[in-house]
């Protein structure tokens, strides 16, 4: 078939047949598709979108384009669990919930992704760990597993080939927003893993792919039911991202802060909230917990404890990094570092958190283009959150840069990104937003 066919044909607002469904993955997978073809398909697509069950078509297309791994063999003694975000800016949930899910005698290996648009990649916050390797052989996979409960790792060439083309191409064409495409990217990869279940945490707000409830809602059922519809269990969460997620935005910025949560010097609240609420309802999906206030309980636990920090310290060391990354994580610093005051007092009334994660981006820490190189020294860190008083000249952020022209600018665009409500008139602390928004379960 001609991709020009199956272009026109979504373009014209036609259903896609299995045929042609399949003849693009697999044009994905040779590359006899070009990248300007998979573009205008995926642009086509996100205006015209596409059926659950053409949704559910590429999805199968997508997990069965290489190998779907197999744990029977394994002998885990524990259920094969996993989560995954939509995106947002200071997004670091996975480098928390997975040591804290293993800690629970859970088995979790995670295949995560790169940074797309404005919005940070767990591969690259892992990249900051000195030695760390996102690359790791199934064997290397097991033994990992079996010391530390949990990988976090990306997908080899052979695990959902497909998608790996895909998504490099989505991020730089302006295709991320895609229900069917983001449903079909997560789950080839989660399917393709063999789960035993799955929670998502959908992004909603000014920081997020998704900015209205009803996207988020279409989102969330789209990933419960493809994902049923394959056998999968799987929950999704809607949680705000009208706010930096955490207190810091960047690569090793944003490890350093896990690694303090980790420890307990230091869990910003509504980080913590998510976190839980994610590993409650997973835990429950598999069998470790009778429900997800008992879920909640046992994750809480395993982090007051201190074993989910030492799975994640096994996890790394296993995965090439340091041994000792709780207490010496070597993680790269920024040459140039400003903080941005405030200006008058008041309070902090609302936060443009996608002009935050484009000012991270400028700085380097994400990519523009496929194959852009990252920085994972730059970002942000000591974000205040909406809702916080500031007195004039106190800071509202700290700015990490390569070079003082940047932090000017990451300074400019910062400033413009917060609005500060002065104490007279404007200055009453906003009515903010649950963190927890919304559970989704299969109908």
């Amino acid at each position: 078939m001609r991709p020009a066919g199956i272009i026109a044909a979504k373009r014209d607002r036609e259903i896609l047949s299995d045929a042609q469904i399949q003849a693009f993955v697999r044009g994905l997978v040779d590359e006899s598709w070009s990248e300007g073809q998979v573009a205008a398909l995926a642009m086509a697509i996100l205006l015209n979108g596409m059926s659950r069950a053409e949704t559910a078509c590429l999805t199968r297309a997508m997990t069965h384009s290489g190998p779907v791994l197999d744990w029977a063999d394994a002998d885990f003694s524990g259920p094969v669990l996993d989560k995954h975000s939509t995106g947002g800016v200071g997004d670091k949930v996975s480098l928390l919930l997975a040591p804290i899910v293993a800690a629970c005698g859970g088995v979790v290996p995670m295949i995560s992704g790169r940074g797309l648009a404005h919005t940070g990649g767990t591969l690259d916050k892992l990249e900051s760990i000195p030695g760390y390797t996102v690359a790791a052989s199934r064997d290397q996979c097991l033994s990992v597993l079996k010391t530390a409960g949990c990988v976090i790792i990306g997908a080899s060439a052979e695990l959902a080939p497909a998608d790996r083309r895909l998504y490099a191409i989505r991020d730089v064409t302006a295709t991320v927003e895609s229900i069917p495409l983001i449903t079909a990217s997560i789950l080839s990869k989660k399917l393709a893993a063999g789960l035993q279940g799955l929670v998502m945490d959908i992004k909603l707000g000014n920081g997020a792919f998704m900015r209205r409830l009803g996207d988020a809602r279409a989102l969330a059922m789209s990933l419960v039911d493809v994902a049923g519809e394959a056998g999968l269990p799987c929950r999704a969460l809607i949680t705000d991202m009208n706010q930096v997620l955490g207190h810091s935005v960047g690569n090793a910025l944003e490890v350093a802060e896990c690694l303090s949560f980790l420890v307990g010097a230091h869990r910003e609240p509504r980080l913590l909230e998510v976190t839980l609420a994610l590993a409650a309802q997973l835990l429950e999906l598999g069998g470790l917990a009778v429900n997800p206030a008992d879920g909640y309980a046992r994750a809480l636990a395993a982090l007051e404890s201190g074993r989910a920090a030492e799975s994640f310290a096994r996890m790394v060391a296993g995965l090439g990094g340091p041994v000792d990354v709780l207490s010496r994580p070597a993680l790269p610093v920024a040459p140039v570092q400003r903080d941005l005051m405030a200006p008058v007092d008041g309070v902090i009334v609302a936060m443009d958190t996608q002009a935050l994660g484009l000012a991270v981006l400028g700085l380097g820490g994400g990519r523009r283009r496929v194959g852009d190189a990252v920085d994972g020294r730059v970002g942000l860190s000591g974000v205040l959150p909406v809702g916080a008083r500031v007195r004039v000249g106190q800071p509202l952020l700290r700015i990490h840069a390569a070079s003082p022209a940047e932090a000017q600018q990451a300074l400019d665009e910062a400033l413009a990104a917060i609005t500060l409500g002065e104490e007279r008139g404007q200055g009453e602390v906003p009515a903010l937003a649950p963190v927890l928004m919304e559970v989704i379960q299969p109908a």
